[in-house]
């Protein structure tokens, strides 16, 4: 008998995979803190056999290298890839036997990266699963604009032939099992949906629906930006990651986090947007721990910068730093716990900022109040509507441009509530007059407010 374990990182909308049979297993696309693997195989009481990437990844540090080191496992890594360790390099048609009639076959899939490589694992011959990476995704398929920008479109062709290649080479009912999608910004839209199967996506997917000129064309108009801390994620991999260490960092006291502060760097509070609104130390950021904490701090933050974490516990505190360390965000240069009474020093307040809705934002526009509104959001969002009036600059962007938000006090939303406490801490830093508006953006129209749409869309 065969079992495939899947093994969730939401923070980043991706995932991977721990299949095998009684004895051996393979690791498909690991995340950089093994032990969590190593864990899951422990409880299937199987011995890592194989570790096998998909192609070097874009969006976060892989645990591959140390996984295979750790535990003794054969490397596998796509032939064409270019990475300056040892591995077994596979190419398409490659098999390897996992355990006693369970064999995995290369399939080679390039369109997310060149050197894409997909793996169909049949058990006695009878296939029981497809690990598709970046390539075919529920509903879509994985972009083709995080290499280089002269082969995006001829990626984007590649996407569509390697889809084709899956669904004529599997079975309809062969569970479709990808790294990304979950909302990884890896994926070239986001669809709902946790499961799939090569019958499922023929029907469904657009790789599959439409024709070649007619699919490139809508793929690459709906292509979004890509974040900032990508750039660094497919060098440090194909050099070859350091093991991770996530040993606690150093303790700040109130007088630590100041100084920090004073000299530039950047103080993360991990609390709920609600706490931090009520009371925070000045300059500090909001990233809720809960929230997509690595992909939005590594996207922001001046890479290399260093970064000291407040929270309530020393377990939300463990937790960021391993969700920061698969995004090469390593070692916080310090952090503090408890009661954020305790973050400041003696004689010093904390700081806060009023939350609101959209009925609230309604409310005082209609009194006539004169105040700005900043909308947060994506492009690719803010095309399908808008509040009248509002001023426009991505979350990822804003750091870079807080001098153009107009002068006023600053009504700042995103779609529902995370990006907006995110935008308002960074306002707030600087001193500017904010209220977070804390609401689903379906409810601006119901407030009453005018929702327009850019110039040039339907």
């Amino acid at each position: 008998m065969f079992f495939v374990d899947t093994l969730e990182f939401a923070g980043l909308g991706n995932r991977s995979y721990l299949a095998g049979g009684p004895h051996a297993a393979v690791v498909i696309d690991p995340p950089r803190d093994i032990d969590q693997v190593i864990a899951a195989a422990a409880r299937r009481d199987v011995r890592i056999a194989f570790v096998a990437e998909t192609h070097v990844h874009n969006d976060y540090v892989t645990g591959g290298l140390e996984l295979a080191r750790v535990t003794g496992a054969t490397y596998l890594v796509p032939a064409a890839a270019h990475v300056s360790f040892a591995r077994t390099p596979i190419a398409d048609g490659d098999t390897v036997t996992v355990d006693e009639g369970l064999v995995l076959r290369a399939i080679a899939t390039p369109g997310h990266t060149p050197h894409h490589t997909s793996y169909a694992l049949a058990d006695d011959g009878r296939g029981v699963a497809a690990f598709t990476g970046g390539s075919l995704l529920i509903g879509t398929v994985g972009r083709p604009d995080l290499v280089e920008p002269r082969l995006t479109e001829q990626l984007a062709r590649a996407q569509h032939a390697s889809a084709h290649r899956l669904a004529d080479e599997l079975d309809d009912e062969v569970p479709v099992l990808p790294t990304h999608g979950f909302g990884s910004f890896c994926s070239s839209s986001q669809t709902e949906g946790d499961e799939t199967t090569i019958g499922k996506e023929r029907e469904t997917n657009d790789a599959l629906t439409l024709d070649a000129d007619t699919f490139v064309a809508r793929m690459l108009a709906g292509l979004d930006d890509v974040p900032a801390y990508y750039a660094h994620m497919g060098p440090a991999n194909a050099a070859g990651p350091a093991p991770i260490d996530l040993t606690p960092p150093d303790r700040a006291d109130a007088e630590q986090i100041a100084s920090r502060l004073a000299a530039g760097e950047w103080v993360v509070d991990l609390r709920s947007r609600i706490a931090f609104a009520e009371g925070h130390v000045a300059g500090s950021f909001n990233f809720e721990g809960e929230g997509k904490l690595a992909a939005y701090l590594a996207w922001l933050i001046p890479w290399g910068k260093p970064v000291t974490l407040l929270a309530e516990t020393p377990g939300e505190i463990a937790e960021a730093q391993r969700e920061l360390a698969r995004v090469g965000i390593d070692r916080p240069a310090a952090a503090a716990t408890g009661d954020p009474t305790g973050w400041v020093r003696e004689g010093e307040r904390l700081a806060s900022f009023p939350r609101a809705r959209f009925a609230d934002l309604a409310d005082v526009r209609r009194r006539g109040e004169q105040v700005v509104v900043l909308d947060v959001r994506r492009n690719s969002e803010r095309a399908d509507g808008f509040v009248d009036g509002s001023v426009h600059i991505p979350i990822h962007e804003l750091h870079g441009r807080i001098g153009e938000v107009p002068d006023g006090v600053v009504w700042v939303h995103c779609a529902g509530g995370m990006r907006a406490a995110i935008a308002a801490s960074l306002l707030d830093a600087v001193g500017r007059d904010v209220v977070a508006v804390d609401d689903g953006f379906d409810a601006a129209t119901a407030a009453g407010l005018t929702l327009t749409r850019p110039q040039g869309t339907d």
